[in-house]
């Protein structure tokens, strides 16, 4: 009997395997006719002895593999015969199913959930609330926009844009959503990594993206917006949780979650009309990838207490005065 599409079912397996109630065969010919009442005189070779409920279990696993099949019950028990010639790859398949089912996941250890979220969110509001306000003043006679935003042109080489792009933006819609998003993202990052730090890597990240934007994007091409530093904090997590997941114990699927979920969040929030830069939305996401697996690898997760938190934070908000410092005396000067 032929099981194209037989449904999922749970069970052991006896051996060293303990999930489903059943045997797998080696390579064992024997004939379909001492199983069954049969006239036939065909040859198959049984692959898996077990329940009902386990023998439909490991046929998917042929079907998935486009190995046919027979699934015969004999001796109170189910059978699986396939054709000679697809024995040792069968029962392979199955053998390694079978492994991938019983391997024992790690534990891993208690995550630290830092405090203070909240404040990091707190001072990225402020940041750009306060730029959007002295852009529409024009504070120091300078237009703001002008002079930081990200601009493949002439002005490529002026790194400091990377960073001033971020804290920009063209209008409050463009504002209120960057500012809602980014605030959740980084809440999330801050609560992994600690505000301070979290933020600093966002920063570092963002910019990152921007500046290679401003390389390898056509001439002429211009942006702004935090939506970069946002995606960036997203790609932060997926990739710190991919990283943190890099034990070829584990199962292909647990191991690559973070990351898909992360790039299924890159594909429904970083699209949209021809004013939206998706390339910079990819960089800055790629960049948070790369920055969070690192992380995961080397540990700086666990280090950083309060005043380390206080001194990364700074930082971050030194790097941003520095690049707005710069952008404003060249605009001043032009």
């Amino acid at each position: 009997m032929l099981v194209p599409n037989a449904p999922q079912h749970k069970g052991t397996l006896l051996r060293s395997h303990k999930l489903f109630r059943g045997e797998l065969i080696i390579h064992l010919p024997i004939p379909i006719a001492a199983l069954v009442q049969d006239d036939t005189d065909r040859l198959g070779v049984e692959v898996f002895r077990g329940s009902a409920a386990a023998s439909l279990e490991f046929g998917l696993v042929l079907d998935a593999k486009g190995l046919g099949y027979e699934r015969i019950e004999a001796e109170g028990a189910w059978i699986l015969l396939v054709a000679p010639a697809l024995g040792e790859v069968a029962s392979d398949e199955l053998r390694r199913y079978a492994d991938e089912r019983t391997r024992r996941r790690e534990i891993p250890p208690p995550q630290r959930v830092f405090a203070g979220a909240g404040v990091g969110a707190a001072f990225y509001a402020w940041v750009v609330i306060a730029t959007a306000y002295c852009a529409g003043i024009q504070l120091f006679g300078v237009d703001w926009l002008t002079a930081g935003a990200v601009d493949s042109g002439a002005n490529r080489r002026e790194w400091w844009r990377a960073i001033t792009a971020l804290t920009l933006h063209l209008d409050q819609e463009h504002l209120l959503g960057n500012l809602l998003f980014g605030i959740g993202a980084g809440i999330l990052a801050g609560r992994m990594f600690g505000p301070g730090f979290a933020w600093l890597c966002i920063l570092v990240t963002g910019a990152a993206a921007n500046y290679v934007d401003m390389l390898i994007s056509p001439v002429g091409h211009r942006a702004v917006g935090a939506s970069t530093a946002v995606f960036s904090a997203l790609g932060l997590l997926a990739g710190f949780g991919w990283g943190k997941r890099f034990d070829w114990r584990e199962r292909r699927l647990y191991r690559w979650a973070p990351l898909f979920a992360g790039v299924c969040l890159l594909a429904l929030l970083g699209a949209g009309n021809e004013h939206v830069d998706v390339l910079g939305h990819v960089l800055g996401f790629t960049t948070g990838i790369a920055a969070g697996v690192i992380l995961a690898l080397v540990g700086v997760r666990q280090t950083g207490g309060v005043i380390k938190q206080w001194f990364y934070g700074a930082l971050a908000i030194s790097g941003i005065g520095l690049a707005w410092f710069l952008a404003l005396q060249h605009g001043r000067a032009t």
